[in-house]
């Protein structure tokens, strides 16, 4: 199976990562991707970047090296009723939007409280993904979350750098996140989480899981650009008209 997309990319402008918009870029080139997402921290997270700096990325090319970009941000959910760190206003000016939970952000909670911040981001309608969700310092109700995604139409995240020691321990909970998203038949997404240019569309732990999994790939999100596409305008996102003219000159 081959993956061409990667939604979860952060840059120098987080604060804790290494690369430019166009370092991820040529990395996204030899890596054989065709479109990623800059989904830099929301501006709780400390060091993040000015809420200017996430509305000011219209300015960034639709296309650089020949890679398709979406403008995105990773809002921190901020407390257990699922308030962000963003305006509504501010997220429906964005192609693509991951809500998480970071524990500089808020407290961890209790299973009930955790489970119920994820739930209420998903209502949002500018959510479009939630963010490692098999974090075990955040304990859910699996099953709520992955039904609510369903019914919210929001894709569950398989975070491929919760496998590296920076969630140690995700793995199992990953595993269980995978299993009941495919009874549930819901549709899920790759994240690479890269804050370093080098690992955009690393893939190599989640990919795995996915394979032993069993998730069959018209439920995986990152086969297909035009089903990206297609995905973002069925919630309502507007602008990406361009993308669909690039897809047809390019990609199809």
């Amino acid at each position: 199976m081959k993956f061409v997309l990667d939604v979860h990319c952060h840059t120098i402008a987080s604060g804790h990562s290494y690369s430019t918009v166009h370092d991820i870029a040529r990395e996204a080139k030899n890596n054989g991707i065709d479109l990623f997402a800059l989904t830099d921290h929301g501006p709780e997270m400390p060091g993040a970047p000015h809420l200017y700096h996430i509305k000011n990325q219209r300015v960034i090319p639709r296309v650089i090296d020949g890679v398709i970009v979406l403008r995105g941000v990773e809002v921190n959910i901020m407390d257990y009723e699922g308030e962000l760190d963003m305006r509504d206003a501010d997220l429906a000016e964005l192609d693509i939007v991951i809500a998480s939970l970071h524990h500089v952000c808020i407290n961890p909670g209790t299973m009930e409280q955790n489970t119920n911040a994820l739930i209420k981001a998903m209502e949002n309608k500018h959510v479009d993904i939630v963010g490692h969700i098999g974090n075990p310092l955040f304990p859910i109700d699996s099953e709520k979350v992955v039904k609510a995604a369903k019914e919210h139409n929001v894709l569950i995240e398989i975070n491929n750098s919760s496998f590296s020691v920076s969630r140690d321990g995700s793995k199992e909970n990953c595993s269980h996140i995978a299993r009941l998203a495919k009874e549930n038949g819901n549709m899920v997404v790759l994240g690479s989480d890269c804050h370093i240019a080098f690992d955009v569309g690393n893939f190599e732990s989640a990919g795995k899981l996915l394979e032993v999994v069993g998730i069959p790939e018209e439920n995986i999100m990152n086969t297909s650009v035009q089903k990206l596409i297609d995905f973002l305008e069925s919630k309502g996102k507007t602008g990406l008209e361009e993308i669909r003219e690039i897809i047809k000159k390019s990609f199809i």
